[in-house]
């Protein structure tokens, strides 16, 4: 081998994601890959000008957990956890730029991931009773692909519906649709035949009141019996 494909053998492959820290060599019992991530990510937040620590949570043969904690960390999260998944991607993509011995990376601050999972999973249940309730097909806000997953699983098991996704790119959302049994037209809450049961006896109640409004306008038998002595005593009058 020549001097110039050693420099070959020892140069980044182009278009790696590198922010100036030496990869680490295997080691026996680990690959260093948490060390790795921990020291890659602190070096993104220390260029976003963020005053924030990294821990490294968990490490385990699947998958590595990193802890953003510090007075920074709201913004380190960001809406919705965007700035947090953004950032979770771009390690990922670091660390694991390369086949060999992969592992996942996640990247959280204090419970957040946890927090907003069950709150995803809430609305989620709270929008399928939703639209079993009232019959109708529920489309929810566009959501990334793992939160998707999320609410696909989450409703997976639920009476009364089936979800299914619609739309491209950042724009595709799930609608949780009732299934036929469950619509509201059935005479459950919410239903047509709640609807039914009201006008009829909305009806019935009409008609008692024209009832009554008749039998004020017809004259009574009391009536005509009181008229027909009255008339006798004026033809007595005349004779």
């Amino acid at each position: 081998m020549d001097e110039r494909e050693e420099k070959r053998e020892g140069a980044p492959r182009e278009g790696a994601l590198l922010v100036g820290v030496e990869e680490p060599r295997d080691d026996d019992d680990e690959d260093g890959k948490a060390d790795y991530a921990q020291e890659i990510l602190e070096g993104i937040l220390s260029r976003m000008d963020l005053d924030a620590r990294v821990e490294v949570r968990s490490d385990d043969d699947e998958s590595i957990v990193l802890d953003v904690t510090g007075p920074d960390a709201g913004r380190a999260i960001g809406k919705k956890g965007q700035t947090l998944d953004a950032l979770q991607f771009l390690v990922n993509k670091i660390v694991n730029r390369f086949p060999e011995s992969r592992r996942h990376i996640v990247v959280d601050s204090g419970d957040y991931r946890e927090r907003y999972e069950k709150s995803l999973v809430s609305m989620a249940r709270r929008e399928a009773k939703r639209a079993v309730e009232q019959g109708r097909t529920i489309t929810l806000s566009p959501m990334p692909a793992r939160d998707r997953r999320l609410v696909h699983l989450s409703l997976a098991k639920f009476p009364g519906v089936t979800t299914k996704s619609n739309g491209e790119g950042l724009g595709r959302r799930i609608q949780i649709i009732p299934s036929a049994g469950s619509r509201g037209g059935g005479g459950g809450r919410g239903g047509g035949g709640g609807d039914r049961r009201r006008d009829r006896d909305r009806g019935g109640r009409d008609a008692d009141r024209g009832g009554r409004d008749a039998d004020r306008d017809r004259p009574s038998r009391d009536d005509d019996r009181d008229r027909g002595p009255r008339d006798d005593d004026d033809r007595d009058r005349r004779r």
